[in-house]
């Protein structure tokens, strides 16, 4: 007779765990360190001044509007318009309003009040840091030329251009006339 045999451990799983566990770690290695150098290479270039330098240039322009300057469309016929608005920049840059166009009108003019009749103003209108621009009927202010047949309760679509922050689009409302 024959002694039975022993029994026979079971193969564990830890070990081949462990053996796929280091695999994974091996074949990520080589992608985590190469990200890191390129993060530590991108940081140092930054640092040295070759990202340049970021300075936000935020303009925001608020109450735009084109008061109607008659009742009837007859009567605006060969009228050129004024815009008023005011243009805030939010940034520690000064800025300077260059020029503004719009598809309601043949052109859009920046001028100022220097005398009793404006002035075209073609150096542009400074909107200082972090302060405020008004254009209104007793300051600086955009003028339509040979604008399109504007209505009460319409918007007119004005592109500004500045020095800094460049374009900004705005939605000035046709307000009624002798109203702001």
């Amino acid at each position: 007779m024959t002694a039975p045999a022993a029994p026979v451990a079971p193969a564990t799983p830890v070990a081949g765990v462990r053996g796929h566990a280091a695999e994974l770690a091996r074949a990520a290695g080589a992608p985590v360190v190469c990200g890191i150098v390129v993060i530590v290479l991108l940081a140092a270039w930054v640092i040295a001044g070759g990202g340049g330098a970021i300075s936000r240039v935020r303009v925001e322009v608020t109450r735009a509007t084109v008061p109607m300057v008659s009742y009837t469309r007859n009567g605006a016929v060969g009228k050129n318009a004024a815009v008023y608005l005011t243009i805030r920049n939010l940034s520690k840059t000064p800025d300077v309003l260059l020029s503004a166009a719009s598809s309601a009108a043949a052109s859009v003019v920046l001028t100022r009040h220097v005398t009793a009749q404006p002035v075209a103003d073609t150096r542009g209108l400074p909107v200082p840091a972090g302060g405020a621009l008004t254009l209104s009927p007793f300051a600086a202010d955009l003028v339509l030329i040979r604008p399109r047949a504007l209505m009460s309760g319409q918007d007119v679509v004005i592109t500004l251009r500045f020095r800094n922050a460049g374009t900004v689009t705005v939605d000035a409302a046709v307000t009624p006339p002798g109203t702001p």
